[in-house]
């Protein structure tokens, strides 16, 4: 199986299955002298961790990560660092009525197809628990952009039919409720809707919305390599994820040329800055000093509990009822990782844009 391996520069390798012995990342590329320790990685995990509320699944997973290797006196040494977060909840008997039967929504059927053979415990390498590797990875990213003065703001812009209004945002209150909703007076009709489709042994999806603030000019290629191209690629890839949009996304198409561009100004100390950010902070796939602004549709939880129609491997016809503990809204837990697969695309293209220009590398090696 290839295609386990994601960044140029600052690359991850995660490994691992839902219900194996353990799970993980190995990252390569990671400058040497960054203090790191397992707590600065252990916040993350938390973030997505299952059985934080009613809301999400109730599988009892610590999710606590252990490094072992690339950290030595509590910095990194410039080595691969690998990552290992052991499984330890795991009712792989949930999933034996279903072995032989595809699951509506899952990937049970094109991986036997491709395979000719398929882990159906918890769906095994196309598990969302591989995100675990994702986010300890994205939490170095993270660290390392923190001290190029990047930060990253990603949350619930929409549960359902339900979205938050820009005039409360309030991005410290997504860190207080259950559903990372930065829009306090939404909760209540968010919790209400959600736990109805839970009485329906139903599911719901919804919007996440990721902002990058103070992120330089000129970071991303202008051709294969754009900043929104690898975006969307990153985000694409999170089993969830069913749309990808930036800036204004598809109603640029309602848009004419003159509302849509962003007219061009002089700033503080004669810095070019716009006027609007309909371009969600990227031109020609290269950042242009705006915020970026990208948003991503997370589909309804698949596993749910109603009886559904299918087939099982002997291409007979068959009713099937989900048993196990799922989420009944992957929202919430999916917004730290698209945070950290933002983190891990943006430090990737940053680090390769250092090339970019000859009298940058001159000045770097003090050769001009």
């Amino acid at each position: 199986m290839s295609g386990s391996i994601y960044g140029k520069n600052f690359c991850i390798s995660t490994w691992g299955e839902s219900h194996g012995k353990a799970i993980g990342v190995v990252v390569d590329g990671c400058p040497s002298g960054l203090e790191l320790d397992e707590e600065d990685i252990q916040a993350f995990l938390d973030r997505r961790k299952p059985g934080q509320s009613r809301f999400a699944t109730q599988r009892n997973e610590s999710d606590k990560v252990e490094i072992l290797s690339g950290i030595f006196d509590g910095k990194t040494t410039g080595a691969p660092i690998s990552l290992l977060v052991k499984n330890q909840d795991q009712h792989s008997n949930d999933y034996e009525n279903i072995a032989s039967v595809y699951r509506p929504g899952h990937a049970d059927f094109t991986w036997t197809q491709k395979y000719g053979f398929r882990d159906y415990r918890g769906g095994g390498r196309s598990s969302g628990r591989e995100t675990i590797g994702r986010v300890a990875g994205g939490a170095i990213a993270v660290k390392i952009l923190a001290t190029l003065g990047v930060s990253i703001q990603s949350y619930s812009r929409k549960i359902g039919e339900i979205e938050i209004s820009d005039e409360r945002f309030d991005f410290n209150e997504s860190k207080k409720n259950p559903f990372a909703l930065p829009d306090v007076q939404i909760i209540e009709k968010v919790e209400q809707y959600v736990q109805k489709q839970m009485e329906h042994q139903d599911s719901v999806g919804g919007i996440i919305e990721c902002k990058v603030l103070s992120l330089p000019v000129g970071i991303g290629e202008p051709v294969f390599d754009k900043l929104d191209a690898n975006l969307a690629k990153a985000m694409l890839s999170i089993g969830a994820v069913k749309g990808f949009e930036m800036g204004d996304g598809f109603a640029s198409a309602n848009l004419k040329g003159s509302e849509h561009n962003d007219a061009f100004r002089l700033g503080k100390q004669q810095a070019i800055i716009k006027t609007s950010n309909h371009a969600g902070g990227v031109l020609g796939g290269i950042s242009d000093g705006s915020d970026l602004v990208f948003r991503v549709a997370i589909k309804p939880t698949a596993s749910i509990a109603q009886v559904q129609s299918s087939v099982n491997q002997n291409n007979e016809e068959v009713d099937i009822q989900i048993q196990g503990r799922h989420d009944p809204i992957i929202v919430p837990r999916a917004v730290v990782v698209v945070e950290s697969m933002a983190a891990l695309t943006i430090l990737d293209l940053l680090l390769q844009s250092m090339s970019s220009r000859l009298d940058k590398i001159q000045k770097f090696f003090h050769t001009t």
